[in-house]
């Protein structure tokens, strides 16, 4: 058994996540989380919600409640929206923590003592019109580089280039739109990232053979062009105050004490539930646990670079992360999603109009893995047709009818095998360990494309034995077939675990088992598995697995979230 510590990056408390958010690093992975678990591993799978810096002041503003309120509701609507989407987080925390305070200041004091804190008089934009200073990602503007025009005053995600405000050509507001901006010196405290650099690119050069590119080449990228010092405080009043005398009425920058938030959420369920785990197991001069961390590209430089930067720089035996998968952007219908123009499906009106298992499927059949995917209602209305529906739904459907009315509801007892059936199980024991090599190798949609080919062969095996015509002259033959066929369906629903929880239960449920009684999927051998189901053991076919959509139903769709046909 191995120790594998997993963490999504935390979303930001503002708003609720939409499809994009939920396939750009959540929904990817909870799905290895559960695949880990299977394959008999302890996992702890660790997310939460990022509450601090100016998105929160801002939301708070917009709906007129104290921060602090408006982060209770934002935190339990995203952890119901989590919950809705069957993700398995073992703790899902928040950044505004006591414990993430309690280890933010640790690690600054750390790196303070270690001579990797300099202070710097900085030029900061200020809004005349708002009265306050704006965070680097509520000004936008022409990026410099390469001309986008909605760069944000931190990065460009268009050419991923780290920026500052200044850089910004025709900045703006994005709290009131107001350009009546000024620029005014304020002191600040500094990573020194360049003090560090020697350490950190000795420890990048370890992951070379074991990172994904879009990750690696990110944070080579970033090295290449010269690691300069990183502000880590913010002129806000929300957020955690500076523990460094000369800077009251300051606090930490978000991305300073948010991925300091994966331990603290971990210290945080670690302190609830001290009988369960111990933080330090994981994070702290912790023994043999693999971490790996799934986010969008546009948080890879954070988290390759400045992240593990900070951690070497206090000094002390850190868990840093093993492997990093960095996915590309979700496009809405050939634009981008927007909460305000009524464009997009957000996770929490999703699961109000199909089942999670629909999207969690066409989310990973899909995944913007290497470059990014364009989410489109025909798409996905025919992947649900199909595959779910017509692949995997009728295969089930078709077997249990056809052994109810031709045999009884029961497993019927099984004969010898003869060569198509060992064919068949050969094909499909391929067919398994393609899957679990890709999920292994967190490649979501070869992983996703196997599972459906595994779902096709059994409709082959079906169409090529003819149960149905066999049984009128040979009913022991029949019998075997569909004694392969029903147990087949329990290795379907074992297989879909990870990817779709709800959807093995429900087969499961038609068996009258539970999903305790899966077996692990670590050296899963088919032909074992066909002996599960003994003969004479009930089963149900009761309603299909899923329901096909009409056209009907696809045009309310496209008109309801703004569809390119709306």
């Amino acid at each position: 058994m191995s120790k594998i510590l997993i963490t999504s990056a935390l979303p930001y408390i503002n708003g609720v996540p939409h499809l994009g958010h939920m396939v750009g690093c959540l929904l990817p992975s909870d799905v290895y989380a559960r695949y880990m678990r299977m394959m008999g591993n302890e996992v702890l799978y660790i997310c939460g919600t990022d509450e601090h810096g100016t998105a929160s002041e801002v939301g708070a503003l917009k709906e007129n409640m104290p921060v602090e309120e408006y982060c209770n509701k934002y935190h339990e609507r995203h952890k119901q929206t989590y919950k809705d989407f069957n993700l398995s987080f073992d703790y899902f925390g928040r950044s505004s923590s006591r414990q993430n305070q309690e280890l933010t200041y640790h690690i600054f004091e750390k790196l303070d003592q270690n001579g990797f804190i300099e202070e710097r008089t900085m030029k900061q934009i200020y809004c005349v019109d708002d009265q306050m200073f704006l965070a680097d990602r509520y000004i936008v503007g022409t990026c410099p580089h390469c001309g986008y025009e909605k760069a944000r005053g931190d990065q460009c995600e268009n050419c991923t280039k780290v920026l500052e405000p200044t850089d910004l050509i025709d900045a703006k507001s994005t709290v009131s739109g107001s350009s009546n901006l000024e620029v005014r010196e304020t002191k600040h405290l500094f990573l020194n990232l360049p003090k560090i650099e020697e350490k950190l690119v000795e420890w990048l050069k370890t992951k070379e053979a074991f990172w994904p590119d879009v990750a690696y080449s990110i944070a080579k990228k970033w090295l290449k062009e010269g690691l300069q010092p990183r502000c880590i405080t913010r002129d806000l009043k929300w957020g955690f105050p500076v523990n460094k005398e000369g800077y009251e009425g300051k606090v930490f920058y978000v991305w300073f004490d948010a991925p300091i938030g994966y331990i603290g959420i971990t210290k945080q369920w670690s302190d609830e539930k001290p009988e369960e785990r111990n933080w330090r197991d994981w994070w702290l001069d912790a023994q043999d646990v693999r971490y790996v961390e799934f986010m969008g590209k546009d948080n890879v430089p954070y988290h390759s670079i400045t992240f593990p930067a900070t951690l070497i720089g206090t000094g002390e035996n850190w868990t840093k992360v093993d492997y990093l998968k960095g996915f590309s952007y979700l496009i809405y219908e050939g634009g981008k999603f927007s909460k305000s123009e009524h464009r997009g499906v957000f996770a929490e009106d999703a699961v109000q109009e199909f089942p999670a298992d629909y999207w969690r499927y066409w989310l990973m059949a899909n995944a913007p893995e290497s470059s990014d995917s364009s989410f489109t209602f025909e798409s996905f209305v025919s992947t649900v047709n199909k595959d779910l529906n017509g692949v995997l739904g009728n295969f089930a459907q078709r077997v249990m009818k056809m052994t109810a009315s031709k045999i009884g509801s029961h497993v019927p007892p099984r004969g010898d095998l003869e060569p198509q059936d060992r064919e068949f199980i050969a094909t499909l024991q391929e067919k398994t360990n393609n899957y679990l090599k890709y999920l292994n190798e967190m490649e979501f949609r070869k992983a996703t494309a196997e599972l459906r080919a595994a779902w096709v062969e059994g409709n082959n095996y079906i169409s090529v034995t003819e149960p149905w015509m066999v049984i009128k002259e040979n009913p022991q033959r029949a019998e075997t077939i569909l004694n392969i066929c029903l147990n087949v369906i329990r290795i379907y629903a074992a297989l879909c675990a990870p990817l779709m929880p709800q959807t093995s239960e429900k087969i499961l449920a038609k068996f009258g088992l539970g999903i305790d009684s899966l077996p692990l999927l670590k050296n899963f051998d088919v032909e074992k598995e066909l002996s599960a189901l003994p003969a004479g053991h009930a089963f149900e076919a009761g309603e299909a697995l899923f329901e096909r959509i009409t056209p009907e139903k696809l045009a309310e769709l496209q008109q309801k979230y703004g569809g390119k046909n709306a």
